[in-house]
């Protein structure tokens, strides 16, 4: 008599094995002269070197229902793009540059060519970024995740210099807000779209081109959320405070950055808001308030610099604008 086997539980550990092979040559495309070992091994090696003082910082993230996306339009690659650079662009508001990434993907079923698809887009951005994918976890877990469905998270090391870490307590009264645009909703505010579009019911609008966009509603949603450290790195110097703007919008995500008493004070009219935003409030009928604490509008990074650097900051970063300023909260 012949027992249930994990297979028939719904492991495959021959697709685990073959999704191991698939994945090697991405990753090791992301190793430096700092990785030790090599790929498979329990743990990953990474030596550290050039630094006097050096203070790790550290991130961990998922894409979230952006996912779901991905899997309707067929194209997961991009979603390996998100994860990993949403977690350096919270790591980079330290001043840190990045080090290291770990991914952990777990799936109802593996199916070993999309899970080198994700594992290809996640060591694309970690070699634009200038980190290596130092390790990760590819779990299957039937009975966890409904049919086909999987999860993608990932946690990013990054360092700096004690004395360059970026303070947000020495903003003052008077400082500057410069913003650099977003490359889109990044991963924030999907299950909002989803709604709205009906997308769970009827993904076809995916599919279709809306005379506002100059692309497919799906490209335009799953466009990749942007790395800003390639953009940043020379600009850190001359910079006090960095908000990331994510999941809660410009108002939420620029507080986490102001000491008490003082806040962000936003020029709404400096910038135009990309028409997928307009697309999205239109179909939904969502209020402006609604809009601003769901979506990043267009802004996905905020400076905060003196005055009398914001010619130089936006000198370097020729995307950049003139945001607004920091005021007292009473005022």
């Amino acid at each position: 008599m012949t027992g249930p086997s994990y297979r028939s539980a719904g492991v495959n550990l021959d697709a685990a094995t073959q999704a191991r092979d698939l994945f090697k040559p991405h990753v090791r495309s992301t190793f430096g002269p700092q990785v030790l070992g090599d790929v498979g091994l329990f743990a990953g090696l990474f030596q550290l070197q050039g630094y006097k003082e050096p203070v790790l910082a550290a991130s961990t993230d998922s894409v979230g229902t952006k996912l779901l996306l991905g899997q309707q339009v067929g194209r997961l690659d991009t979603l390996g793009h998100d994860i990993v650079n949403h977690c350096v662009n919270d790591v980079l508001t330290t001043g840190a540059r990045p080090l290291f990434f770990l991914d952990y993907i777990a799936v109802e079923h593996l199916v070993p060519e999309q899970a080198e698809q994700l594992v290809k887009g996640i060591s694309e951005a970690c070699v634009q970024a200038g980190c290596a994918l130092l390790g990760g976890e590819t779990a299957q877990l039937p009975g966890i995740y409904s049919k086909d469905a999987f999860d993608l998270a990932g946690f990013l090391v990054g360092v700096a210099e004690r004395d360059a870490i970026l303070d947000p307590s020495s903003i003052k009264e008077g400082d500057a807000l410069v913003a650099l645009p977003s490359s889109g909703l990044h991963t924030n505010g999907y299950s909002l779209v989803r709604s709205v579009f009906g997308l769970d019911d009827d993904p076809s609008p995916l599919h279709e081109h809306p005379p506002e966009l100059d692309c497919t509603l799906g490209d335009a949603l799953l466009e990749p959320h942007r790395p800003y450290w390639p953009l940043l790195e020379h600009v850190l110097p001359m910079l006090k405070a960095m908000a990331h703007i994510t999941g809660g919008g410009l108002a939420d995500n620029l507080a986490r950055v102001m000491p008490d008493g003082l806040r962000g004070s936003i020029d709404n009219t400096s910038w135009e808001v990309p028409a997928i935003y307009r697309l999205i409030q239109e179909k939904g009928s969502i209020s402006d308030d609604e809009m601003a604490s769901v979506f990043n509008m267009g802004v996905g990074m905020v400076l905060v610099c003196p005055q009398d650097r914001v010619a130089q900051v936006r000198s370097l970063l020729p995307e950049a604008w003139l945001l607004g300023g920091v005021t007292t909260s009473h005022s």
